[in-house]
């Protein structure tokens, strides 16, 4: 027993003048409650320190208020530490709504007038919204008597016929009234359509040549397609390449071209349209198609011998 004498008197030391210091300000939050006191040894303290009795007034004096401090200190020390305040996050700006967000959910608009002013507006922000909402209001059940569409979204569906599917169907629905003719060939549409033709193949290369051909019932149209110079050996090219309807147009054009007061002014021999004519009419072609193809092989061969209708 002598052995753990040293080892009960730090144990005695440390309780009582550690705590008695420490109780004084914030005890540590590794402090428990009562310390067991071991028999008072014989030798005296190695540190100037109270008498033996003080460890016991030390320990039942700062007992009960131990227990509560050190809870309180524990709480402060692992809980209450103070934190920044996070500066108020400001509330975010309502959405920016803009035209061009709602237009292309639009399903249709039956008002032609609101649809073309619809359109026309929404060009500068979303072009292929407006071009889709064109096709679908107009191009199912296309009225012949329509108000005359904006030349700005004219100028932008010529613009685009090479790349944008819907722009032949919707150039072709505006044909089919005569003021948006006017305004399509105002537009540029006839050299438009001349020279992408080339291009385009099935269902698009026949709604461009169809609206075309209707472009040509007006004396503005007739005037434009005599006057380009690619209109006469495109039209025989696409001839060879299209289907019936396709082939249809385009005779009808030549029709136009041929017909009129300038046909004179073709550089496109005769002889050669017609063999083309003739090489169209022996594959498949439509009804009408047939019919203007033996009206124009008339007028061709009348062209080419002009003084054989004199003779007979």
């Amino acid at each position: 027993m002598k052995s753990h004498q040293p080892k009960h008197l730090k144990t005695q030391l440390f309780s009582c003048g550690f705590f008695r210091q420490c109780g004084q300000t914030v005890l540590s939050p590794t402090a428990t409650g009562t310390i067991p006191q071991p028999p008072q040894p014989p030798q005296p303290p190695p540190l100037p320190l109270t008498h033996t009795h003080t460890s016991t007034t030390c320990e039942s004096s700062t007992s009960s208020s131990s227990n509560s401090a050190t809870s309180q200190s524990f709480t402060q020390w692992r809980f209450s530490l103070p934190t920044p305040t996070p500066p108020p996050t400001p509330n975010p700006p309502p959405p920016v709504t803009t035209t061009h967000h709602h237009l292309p959910f639009l399903s249709t608009i039956p008002n032609l007038q609101e649809l073309f002013h619809v359109s026309d507006l929404q060009l500068t922000t979303d072009l292929n919204a407006a071009l889709h909402l064109l096709e679908r209001s107009l191009v199912p059940n296309p009225p012949q008597d329509q108000p005359p569409c904006p030349p700005n979204l004219m100028r932008a569906l010529i613009h685009n016929l090479r790349e944008s599917k819907p722009a032949t169907k919707i150039l072709f629905a505006l044909c089919l009234s005569e003021a948006n003719r006017r305004v399509a060939v105002e537009a540029g549409a006839v050299g438009a359509v001349v020279e992408s033709a080339p291009e385009l193949d099935g269902p698009p290369a026949e709604r461009a040549l169809a609206a075309l051909e209707l472009m040509c019932t007006i004396p503005e149209g007739a005037e434009e397609v005599r006057a380009h110079a690619l209109a006469v050996p495109v039209m025989v090219t696409v001839m060879g390449k299209t289907g019936a309807r396709g082939k249809e147009y385009a005779i009808g054009v030549l029709a136009v071209i041929y017909g009129g007061d300038m046909a004179d002014q073709q550089t496109a021999p005769p002889e050669e349209v017609a063999r083309a004519v003739e090489l169209a009419l022996q594959g498949e072609c439509s009804a009408r198609g047939k019919r203007k193809g033996g009206q124009l092989l008339k007028t061709l061969q009348h062209l080419s011998n002009p003084h054989s209708h004199d003779t007979s």
